[in-house]
């Protein structure tokens, strides 16, 4: 019999659109549970303390593609560097200047997402939309060769006010249209908004990557 994870996610690949990257959210949860979701076909694991998903991808497959979801601090990027496949937090420009230099001395040229602040809540991290746009348009590639800048992420205001939420993710792929615009890098292709509660609004709104936790593993430990 399949396991609760397993049910879970098999129901998530089929109400995800073809071209939707899901990511598993496993940040808390056993290797027990990943293994499950792997065993299900699952590639893209999202954590969000840098020494836990370094210990997990210690432990399990290497093809596993882990994404740093979590804000990011600078000291600890050089524990992922090794190994990370996409870093979704990256939320001010010292941060791109500090992943590139983790990345050079890995040999290694790391994807990321530039986190937008669209919600209403102080406490959520990113750019302004123009401080987005003004890092795209400043030649990014010449000066942090070993980044891969290739897309955008943000996270909507905790609301159940479902207008609220739909707006937002609008805006967002309002931004994302303009911002490939100035950044013609074929690489720039992902939206990544969207989590367990209002993944459907966000690809109604042009998502192609959703971060999925709870839904899939239960509630968090």
């Amino acid at each position: 019999m399949d396991s609760l994870v397993t049910e879970n996610l098999k129901r998530f690949k089929e109400n995800v659109p073809k071209g939707v990257e899901l990511v598993a959210v496993s940040k808390t949860k056993p290797i027990s549970d990943i293994e499950q979701a792997y065993s299900a076909g699952q590639r893209h694991f999202g954590e969000n303390r840098i020494q836990e998903m370094a210990e997990k991808a210690e432990a399990l497959p290497k093809d596993i593609h882990w994404h740093m979801i979590g804000h990011v601090q600078g000291n600890k990027i050089k524990y992922m560097a090794p190994f990370v496949h996409l870093v979704h937090g990256i939320d001010k420009p010292k941060r791109l200047k500090e992943l590139n230099k983790e990345a050079a001395k890995n040999d290694r040229v790391i994807k990321c997402l530039l986190q937008i602040h669209i919600a209403q809540e102080e406490t959520k991290f990113g750019f302004s939309p123009d401080e987005a746009l003004e890092t795209l348009q400043t030649d990014p590639e010449g000066r942090y060769p070993n980044v891969q800048i290739a897309g955008l992420m943000a996270m909507a205001t905790n609301t159940t006010d479902q207008a609220v939420v739909k707006n937002e993710f609008r805006g967002m792929h309002e931004l994302f249209k303009k911002a490939r615009q100035i950044y013609s890098s074929p690489e720039f292709k992902i939206l990544s908004t969207g989590m367990s509660g209002d993944y459907k609004l966000a690809i109604e709104e042009g998502s192609n990557m959703v971060r999925i936790g709870s839904a899939i593993f239960g509630k968090r430990d």
